[in-house]
């Protein structure tokens, strides 16, 4: 009978865990959205990690020396192996995959690649931090300059590591459109519409600013998939991941099953 795999994933939202797990990345997501009482109702990201990877702030080996079958057979869904700091100590060229798992338990694998865009200097855009910290920003960094300045340009409103994504949201017009009155509630879910306003053209009036925080509660959890702009990045001080979205015409071609479920 052949050994049952053991995987080594990294949840990054809801919460950041580093859990082993039996399960394979599809049942793993079914598992953690809507297989357990005990687990998250909602859309869930996580990543697999290299099976190999070790750091001395985990007991790796200990936790899936743990990780085994139930005496009926049944593979050990999940086996947790640290709730706290897990970010900052994983190496990110060990993250193989991140999974973009739905309400209902579909997952869509995103795969890591080269970051070469060239982004328009001085352009306001909207990152969503999503692990360790869970902060709503605007700012006029590109996605590598807001890497480095989050990992290493501040302490105040740091980490040593930082997972994000990027909204797709149209600043210019939605500073025009509410200039003339046609905006009363903001296009981004539990967002004061006066303090995202203020806060983007206090960005455009003053360049020399870098951000400007928003939100301190994460919007990730009632906002859409289907706004996400460019993928998703890890940033570390001298490490940049980058997990590109699917083009909405291969969403619909190759992943439909995922993308009709994308709230």
């Amino acid at each position: 009978m052949p050994q049952t795999k053991t995987h080594l994933y990294m949840i990054v939202h809801p919460n950041n865990a580093l859990v082993a797990s039996q399960l394979d990345p599809d049942h793993f997501a079914e598992h953690y959205t809507i297989g357990s009482t005990k687990h998250h109702e909602g859309k869930v990201i996580f990543a697999e990690l290299d099976p190999h990877f070790r750091d001395p702030y985990f007991d790796i080996d200990h936790y899936l020396a743990l990780t085994v079958k139930h005496p009926d057979g049944q593979p050990k869904k999940t086996k947790y192996i640290s709730s706290y700091g897990v970010l900052e100590h994983v190496k990110l060229s060990a993250i193989k995959s991140l999974f973009l798992v739905t309400v209902n338990g579909k997952a869509l694998e995103l795969k890591p690649k080269a970051y070469s865009a060239h982004n328009e200097p001085g352009m306001v855009r909207l990152y969503q931090e999503i692990a360790p910290l869970s902060n709503l920003v605007a700012s006029a960094l590109d996605q590598r300059e807001f890497g480095k300045y989050i990992t290493t340009g501040t302490r105040s409103k740091g980490a040593p590591k930082i997972f994000f994504t990027q909204y797709e949201f149209d600043i210019a017009a939605f500073l025009h459109t509410t200039k003339h009155g046609h905006i009363k509630h903001s296009p981004i879910p539990d967002t004061n519409l006066n303090r995202l306003l203020d806060y983007l053209q206090d960005l455009e009036r003053h360049p020399e600013k870098k951000t400007k925080t928003i939100n301190l509660i994460s919007t990730l959890s009632k906002v859409s998939y289907k706004i996400i702009r460019h993928g998703f990045w890890f940033a570390g001080a001298d490490e940049f991941v980058f997990f590109p979205m699917p083009s909405i015409s291969r969403l619909e071609r190759d992943h439909y099953d995922w993308w009709r479920f994308a709230h």
